[in-house]
């Protein structure tokens, strides 16, 4: 069930997201739900399989910023890592990023459900 300990406990940083959310948990869980299936998650892994790495770029960037707003730290930490070595398009193995990015992003689904 999602609240903020639960949220805490993920290891995001709930004050902060909550403080950009008006101190409103109702408006700061809606979006959370969404985060959690955003569908640019599935764009950026084929972006980078494809070696796309302008729109890996950008698909990252959006993300970083979806997540950063709603303090999900542990996984806007591997996407802001990725999105600063796409950002000059650094041919590199970013799969570990991605693993990561799906570990967390399974682990906030299973705190939703």
């Amino acid at each position: 069930m999602l609240t903020i300990d639960t949220l805490k406990q993920f290891g995001a940083d709930s004050d902060d997201g909550l403080a950009r959310c008006l101190n409103n948990e109702a408006f700061y869980f809606k979006p959370i739900g969404k985060a959690a299936d955003d569908k640019n998650f599935d764009s950026l892994e084929k972006a980078i399989e494809d070696n796309d790495l302008d729109s890996a770029f950008e698909t990252g960037h959006s993300l970083k910023g979806v997540l950063g707003n709603l303090a999900l730290t542990p996984i806007y930490t591997p996407v802001y890592e990725m999105t600063e070595l796409l950002r000059s398009r650094r041919a590199v193995d970013y799969s570990p990023y991605l693993e990561e990015v799906k570990k967390r992003r399974a682990e906030l689904k299973e705190i939703l459900s």
